[in-house]
């Protein structure tokens, strides 16, 4: 059954295809909000447009990479177009490619930088007016690496340091015209992030690192992200900071 909190609100969600994008889309969708949807595997989007539809959510499904500036506008637009407006965005798309400094294959570098942190900026900047104008939220997924330093994750942490620098930024900027800025910064998760870790020797270690913890879910972390943007309008949640238990 749905609840009203968002009803009336709409959502757009970048990275929705899986893990904690596909769990924030059905949490937002669940609290009444029509919910853009927006990644690369445009398959998985429709997959989960069904769903939500059957559940009676309005959907919009957007193919969208973040890291093209023009394909973003045309993702906002759209989606204002479709659903009316656009009142919380959630920036989650990211990837994780860890791996040492030296000799680094340095696309994983240009890869993180240009969807974590320049995709972020893209779509924040194309939604900002929409939000400014219906005291939106805007959410970004950073990461413990914005805040832990750690060996073989340097461009990663880079990104993540940065996604906060940005939005506190942006917060002091937007905050006394009502608009709301989340940061979310999970643990170790449990969602195919991982998987894209290109460097083997270092894949390795993480995985065997990472096994001995109870990770978090996605839904945990889509949990953090209904709670801050049902919030009450004059409270503002800028961050959030959720570890597994397990982990030191």
């Amino acid at each position: 059954m749905m609840s009203s909190a968002l009803q009336g609100k709409v959502a757009l969600v970048t990275g929705a295809s899986s893990g904690i994008g596909e769990a924030t889309a059905r949490a937002l969708a669940a609290e009444g909000a029509a919910v853009a949807i927006a990644a690369r595997r445009v398959d998985r989007l429709r997959a989960l447009a069904d769903e939500l539809t059957a559940a009676g959510a309005k959907v919009h499904v957007l193919e969208l990479d973040v890291t093209d500036q023009a394909a973003v506008a045309e993702a906002v637009r759209s989606t204002v177009a479709a659903l009316g407006g656009l009142d919380v965005l959630v920036n989650n798309a990211g990837l994780m490619l860890l791996g040492p400094i030296e000799d680094a294959d340095t696309t994983d570098w240009t890869r993180m930088v240009d969807t974590n942190l320049l995709g972020l900026m893209y779509m924040t900047r194309e939604a900002l007016p929409h939000l400014l104008r219906g005291k939106g939220t805007v959410v970004q997924m950073s990461s413990m690496a914005g805040r832990v330093v750690t060996r073989f994750a340097g461009v990663y942490q880079a990104t993540k340091f940065a996604v906060n620098a940005f939005s506190e930024t942006l917060r002091q900027e937007v905050t006394e015209r009502g608009v709301r800025v989340v940061v979310i910064e999970p643990g170790t998760t449990d969602t195919e992030l991982r998987g894209h870790i290109t460097h083997a020797p270092t894949k390795a270690a993480y995985e065997e690192r990472i096994s001995r913890l109870r990770k978090l879910e996605s839904t945990d972390i889509a949990e953090a992200v209904r709670y801050a943007v049902t919030a009450p309008p004059h409270v503002t949640v800028n961050e959030i900071f959720i570890r597994p238990t397990d982990q030191a």
